[in-house]
């Protein structure tokens, strides 16, 4: 078991220590269960009311903490402490699943495929022909990589994950099980002849560097050209990205939500948990949709958007508000 003095912690944190403990710290944990072996944070005043009766010997504040830490507790003060405790959680993390050998006897590798060094391969893994694996990359038991894929170094696949043809991941990138990249899109026309017919989609999804892909979440691949994911893009479990669809850098998709074919996201756009998006709208930078939302037309750059349909929060806030005193007003 790992276990840190508050000194040792603080040499990671660089904060500043108020108060002190004697006790060697075992694990992180949240403010209510922590007992007193262990670290949590305050990252919002509002949870100072929750150290009076937490048991937890140290936590991670922010500058602007207005309680004590007591006897034999101690507060570490930094400037986010949010960020700090990313930190400890990466001290305390359990190693990755080992690999006996960096390639399972029981894995299919085509022969023109380029496996760089330090790349590890799972039991029942298939990598196809012409695929690219960049160096130190991590592909866990029973994924899919099929033909003329590349992915570069430093990307982890979790098992179960199946990546379609021509598709490209980038470097330092996490795709959690289960997710399928380069599916086709939903694409079908009536034919009067012949019911629905499929429309084909030749395209392909290129993902850029440091994006993480959560678990279940389906990005399609483009009818023409590509879907792309833009670097350090975040995408929750459950997800769902249309075919021909565009992020630019950093967007953030929480779970259940969905873009709809040729969706544009600016840099720095943030969609809500089961917010949907219409196909064929364009998202500007920094632009916020509340969970639950759905977007039906183009939404400026820096806009915060809720309701169904979406409108800006502060209409829809109001519009809530009216429906609220009619309910009321109708009870009397």
């Amino acid at each position: 078991m790992k276990s840190y003095s508050i000194l040792e912690i603080n040499e990671v944190l660089q904060g500043i220590i108020l108060g002190d403990t004697q006790q060697n710290i075992t694990a992180p944990e949240q403010l209510e269960v922590a007992s007193n072996t262990e670290i949590s944070f305050i990252g919002n005043k509002k949870y100072e009311k929750l150290w009076a009766t937490s048991n937890a010997c140290v936590a991670i504040v922010n500058e602007d903490i207005s309680i004590e830490p007591g006897e034999n507790r101690a507060f570490i003060k930094v400037k986010n402490a949010d960020l700090a405790m990313s930190q400890i959680l990466e001290l305390f993390a359990f190693p990755m699943p080992e690999f006996d050998s960096e390639i399972h006897p029981s894995a299919t590798i085509d022969i023109t495929a380029t496996i760089s060094t330090g790349v590890k391969v799972g039991a029942g893994c298939y990598v196809g022909p012409k695929v690219v694996i960049g160096k130190n990359s991590i592909i866990y038991p029973n994924t899919t990589i099929l033909d003329g894929t590349t992915i570069g170094e430093n990307t982890v696949i979790w098992s179960g994950t199946v990546v379609r043809e021509r598709c490209h991941i980038g470097n330092n990138c996490i795709i959690h099980p289960n997710a399928t990249i380069g599916a086709d899109g939903f694409g079908f026309r009536p034919c009067p002849e012949r019911g629905l017919v499929k429309i084909p989609q030749i395209g392909n999804v290129i993902i850029g560097n440091n994006v993480e892909i959560g678990a279940n979440s389906c990005v399609d691949r483009g009818k023409f050209s590509s879907t792309v994911i833009g670097d350090g893009c975040k995408i929750d479990n459950l997800v769902q990205i249309g075919h021909n669809s565009k992020l630019g850098r950093f967007c953030i998709m929480a779970g259940n939500s969905g873009l709809a074919g040729s969706v544009t996201l600016g840099n720095g756009v943030m969609i809500g948990g089961s917010a949907s998006i219409k196909d064929h709208t364009t998202i500007g930078d920094g632009a916020i949709v509340g969970a639950g939302s759905g977007v039906t037309g183009d939404i400026p750059a820096g806009k915060t958007m809720l309701g169904y349909p979406a409108v800006e929060a502060r209409d829809a806030l109001k519009q809530w508000a009216i429906l609220k005193r009619l309910v009321n007003d109708s009870k009397k």
